[in-house]
């Protein structure tokens, strides 16, 4: 770390046992943590009077979006902040809060979009006379999302756009915060991992995602990054999160470049999808042997071809798997031609939580 700590501080590494980490974190270097996947977090309780964090920021030269971090500190998340990253090499140290009185507060720190940049979190800093704590008590609840931008939270902070197209933006609106998902999660007290990428379909060669040589969701469900310009697509260890729910929420991008599901659902590009569908459930079903698993995709605007596909593919499953659901929004499919506000989310995320208590609470043991 090329960052100098000075007498009047104090420097808590990103490994230490206190910090509780959430997300698919790659820890692959020592004492330092890295944020890929959306609403990745870190918790920190402290005692000092500000707290900073020593970053790098690893983004593609040529991506002109806006890169950043949010914070939630003490649970407030009506004064949530925003931090913005410098697209450059080397270290940045960034003023999480200040001003405080010294006593015990908590710091809520998490990655704000997907995976065209990643957070390399070195450590935490200090005033000499503070500490760190033990952490809170983290939920014993866990729950994972696969998804594509309106998982992630692309654009929620557009407000003023509700159930119109998007504005033009730079990322200044992504807020995974706000993700349907990651509100779920909070309404349920549940931790959450957010899977992820925004543009991504299914199968490789098909949706938006990294265009014009796109990624499925296939090929990096398993992996601890989606974006392989980024770095290597190294394996998730699937024993480091056990999820007692999955929600799926592909299927709404998948139209591009083909919509064949709308024009031709009985046609075999349609029942290749519903294979490779159906196999990619049944490969999250032998990494998650014991999980209740909703298959969805959202109120985005898409073809409802593509949830009668699910839903074919659901019944088949559920012969032989009492734990294979599927679930429609409200309004899937028809509530907004652009991505989901913050207000949608939250019924979105009212309507999901209610399907899920609505399983019993065997779901959580």
């Amino acid at each position: 770390m090329q960052f100098e700590i000075t007498p009047e501080q104090r420097f808590i590494e990103a490994g230490n046992e206190n910090i509780a980490w959430c997300g698919r974190i790659d820890d692959s270097v020592p004492g330092a943590r890295r944020l890929i996947f959306p609403y990745s977090s870190a918790t920190l309780r402290f005692t000092s009077p500000y707290v900073q964090v020593i970053v790098r920021n690893h983004v593609l030269p040529e991506d002109g979006r806006e890169t950043s971090l949010g914070v939630v500190l003490d649970g407030k998340e009506d004064r949530q902040t925003k931090v913005i990253l410098e697209h450059r090499d080397g270290e940045q140290v960034l003023t999480l809060a200040e001003g405080l009185d010294g006593s015990e507060h908590t710091v809520f720190l998490f990655k704000r979009s997907d995976d065209f940049y990643e957070v390399e979190i070195l450590g935490f800093v200090l005033a000499e006379s503070g500490k760190i704590l033990p952490p809170p008590k983290q939920p014993r609840k866990c729950i994972e999302f696969y998804g594509d931008s309106v998982t992630a939270g692309e654009v929620s902070e557009a407000v003023k756009f509700a159930r119109k197209p998007d504005p033009e933006n730079h990322g200044e609106y992504n807020n995974s915060y706000y993700s349907y998902a990651a509100i779920t999660a909070r309404l349920l007290n549940a931790r959450v991992h957010l899977s992820a990428q925004g543009g991504i379909a299914l199968l490789p060669h098909t949706g938006y995602f990294r265009q014009p040589n796109t990624v499925g969701m296939t090929e990096v469900f398993d992996r601890v990054r989606f974006n392989p310009e980024m770095g290597e697509l190294a394996p998730w260890d699937f024993a480091r999160f056990a999820p007692s729910v999955v929600v799926v929420a592909i299927g709404q991008n998948d139209h591009f470049p083909e919509n064949y599901m709308r024009d031709d659902p009985r046609g075999e590009k349609a029942k290749a999808w519903m294979d490779a569908y159906r196999n990619f459930i049944l490969s999250l079903r032998s990494r998650y042997p014991k999980a209740y698993i909703i298959l969805t995709t959202t109120i985005l605007n898409h073809a409802p071809q593509w949830d009668r596909a699910i839903g074919r593919v659901c019944a088949g499953l559920q012969e032989n798997d009492d734990k294979i659901y599927h679930f429609l929004y409200c309004n899937n499919g028809r509530g907004t031609p652009g991505h989901v506000r913050v207000p949608e989310a939250e019924v979105m995320a009212l309507e999901l939580r209610a399907f899920i208590n609505g399983l019993g609470t065997e779901v959580w043991r």
